[in-house]
């Protein structure tokens, strides 16, 4: 077997096609990382990465992981909840005093009196960031 000494013109087209692939493999990541449901995952901003950890210890029981859903509550990535239908105020009002069901077969959400205001604007935040991942904005009702 024989050696071949590397060129300055093979190193550079080494370089090349490196820097090529990293920007392409990076283009491909940013923003289009899917969970197992489907469900687009956000690069999440500081508050939405607070709002994360503050939904997986308050919320995921019932709403899932990504707020994806579950049997026992609904999934927020879900254009019935864009902000134009469920504003912020709506999640705010869910968490600080329950709410009654009226668009899915769960039941009534209690209130949940050990979540913070700090952690409820991050939840929403979270979700927000998720939902404009995966296409839901802001539709008028």
């Amino acid at each position: 077997m024989r050696l071949v000494k590397p060129t300055a013109t093979m190193l550079l087209v080494a370089i090349v096609f490196g820097a090529a692939g990293l920007a392409v493999s990076s283009f491909f990541k940013t923003d289009r990382a899917t969970d197992a449901g489907g469900i687009r995952l956000p690069t999440l901003s500081a508050q939405g990465s607070a709002g994360k950890v503050a939904f997986e210890t308050n919320c995921v029981a019932c709403h899932g992981i990504n707020a994806s859903g579950t049997k026992l509550g609904p999934s927020f990535v879900n254009p019935i909840y864009n902000p134009g239908h469920h504003g912020d105020s709506a999640f705010w009002h869910a968490v600080l005093q329950g709410v009654r069901q009226h668009h899915w077969h769960f039941g009534d959400m209690p209130k949940l009196p050990l979540v913070t205001d700090a952690q409820i604007k991050d939840i929403v935040r979270y979700v927000r960031e998720l939902q404009v991942a995966n296409g839901i904005v802001a539709q008028p009702q």
